[in-house]
């Protein structure tokens, strides 16, 4: 497998409205996105930084990945995002050289993408995702 690029860095808040204030005022970015992937239990934003984006999550729900995450390990860095082609076939590929998959299947994310999760017990500790954009 090889990356097209970082598609985007994960940051697990908890707030929105609260996080949103410092990426716009500190940094100068613009939030150009707000979205709610309701069977992720998940509020997202999006900031782009060159090609890359920051996708802020807010949970939706208490049981959500996103609060479990908060509740263990606080806000911060929840996941790294790459870009692909063909995403199936590289699942495939992935899982035959040992890695588990949270997704053996890709399912609908964030802006329309096509998205699979890697475990982190199997990259290196970092939840690391797989994105394909087939609208292109």
């Amino acid at each position: 497998m090889i990356p097209q690029f970082i598609e985007h860095i994960g940051i697990a808040v908890n707030s929105l409205e609260e996080s949103i204030p410092y990426y716009e005022n500190v940094l100068g970015l613009k939030c150009y996105a707000v979205e709610e992937v309701t069977d992720q239990k998940v509020k997202t934003a999006f900031f782009k930084v060159g090609q890359t984006k920051i996708e802020l999550l807010e949970a939706t729900s208490p049981d959500s990945p996103i609060a479990k995450f908060i509740e263990k390990k606080g806000p911060g860095v929840h996941h790294m995002a790459f870009a692909v082609e063909n995403l199936e076939q590289q699942l495939e590929t992935i899982a035959q050289k040992g890695v588990q998959l949270i997704d053996q299947t890709p399912r609908k994310g964030a802006e329309g993408l096509h998205i699979a999760f890697l475990h982190p017990k199997s990259t290196l500790g970092v939840l690391t995702e797989l994105c394909e954009n087939k609208s292109k």
